[in-house]
């Protein structure tokens, strides 16, 4: 059986070459992953609706970026210009993960190409995130029964604010962030559990780090996990603060995925941020997702 993976020729944008979001990785991931033989073929998702969308943001806010009519200090705090691909990307992307978490409880894991904008709040986005598309898909399962208690793993090098501030009052969702303590936001939202990392952190501490964390996690009683794998943890990342090795990433993957897959917990894997300085290396470190995904398929 071939690992089910979520992708759109959509989640690619027209924000301009010279933008510092390397927004090619989306199309360049899904070749390689083709090339690598990873898959074959990949599943298509459709722009998420409004109703779904609507079960983690306000209404104000979808049809403000819906019509493009959004204020104009939010965009800028966005990161992204407000134009129809970017609001389509937004959409697809969105409905993509909600997509992916669906292929999960049927297949026992599934990734997107895209997803992980854990920044956007319930009416508002920030920092290249315009919807929280694992706050929507979390709640769509919620909402539809498909779930009971979901674990989001977020270990981008940035804290996960828009998700512990969507899930502060929900006690069916756990949410964990294993970031940099010093990176953005520069205030921090709070998580059900946070561990702040110091800077130019390293594989060993890094992993016996996250080892103790997803002991304690698989002490608890979750019945579907998202997993956030941001690769800006990266010693060569632009945005990070950490000095974690291609192999340090490979290994992180392998430990979170293993830890619940072998549970029997459905596992939904999102792409998280990465902007290495390397654009070829960071589509291969994006890669190692899938590939640790598809080991156990």
């Amino acid at each position: 059986m071939e690992l089910p993976v979520v992708n759109h020729k959509d989640y690619v944008a027209k924000i301009g070459d010279d933008h510092k979001f390397p927004i090619n990785k989306f199309g360049e991931l899904a070749k390689y992953l083709i090339e690598q033989k990873v898959v074959k073929n990949f599943f298509n998702p459709v722009a998420c609706s409004f109703e779904t969308l609507n079960r983690a943001h306000s209404e104000d806010y979808i049809h403000d970026i819906k019509n493009k009519t959004l204020d104009k200090n939010k965009i800028k705090k966005i990161g992204f210009p407000l134009v129809d691909s970017v609001v389509q990307r937004s959409l697809v992307a969105t409905g993509g993960t909600v997509l992916a978490s669906k292929l999960a409880l049927n297949y026992g894991i599934a990734c997107n190409t895209a997803g992980g904008s854990h920044h956007a709040n319930y009416d508002s986005g920030a920092g290249y995130c315009v919807f929280n598309d694992v706050a929507v898909a979390a709640h769509y399962l919620l909402d539809k029964g498909f779930a009971n208690r979901i674990l989001i793993v977020d270990l981008d090098v940035h804290q996960g604010n828009g998700n512990s501030e969507i899930f502060k009052y929900n006690r069916h969702v756990f949410t964990f962030s294993m970031h940099s303590k010093t990176n953005y936001p520069a205030k921090k939202s709070i998580s059900d559990l946070d561990v702040e990392l110091e800077d130019n952190l390293e594989d060993d501490v890094y992993i016996k780090t996250l080892k103790f964390y997803l002991n304690e996690l698989n002490n608890e009683n979750f019945d579907f996990v998202f997993y956030i794998a941001g690769v800006d943890i990266h010693f060569n990342d632009r945005l990070g603060k950490l000095k974690i090795s291609d192999e340090g990433i490979r290994l992180r993957d392998e430990l979170v995925i293993e830890s619940f897959s072998s549970k029997k917990i459905p596992i939904c894997g999102v792409l998280g941020g990465g902007y290495n300085k390397d654009f070829n290396k960071l589509v291969e470190l994006h890669s190692l997702l899938h590939q640790s995904c598809a080991k156990l398929i």
